[in-house]
């Protein structure tokens, strides 16, 4: 592995990161290097599903999430007096 050494950094932007490290339950080595990993390759972003990809979804067998009350009759309504 390489090694690289970071000149003229802010005492307080280390102080930072090792506040962050300490939180983290990391090094500050380790935390600097999981920053610089996450900067230059971030984790791809999950797709997001399309709204009709979500309804085939929960329209297929096995999806029972919802549960579908039980009908009653249906009213007959009143058209007052004729």
């Amino acid at each position: 592995m390489a090694s690289l050494t970071i000149r003229k950094l802010p005492e307080a932007i280390k102080q930072d990161l090792r506040e962050r490290a300490a939180r983290n339950g990391h090094s500050l080595e380790e935390e600097v290097r999981r920053a610089l990993i996450a900067l230059v390759r971030p984790e791809p972003a999950t797709p997001r599903k399309s709204f009709f990809q979500g309804l085939y979804e929960i329209s297929r067998p096995g999806f029972e999430d919802f549960p579908i009350p039980p009908r009653s009759p249906a009213r007959i309504p009143d058209l007052g007096d004729e």
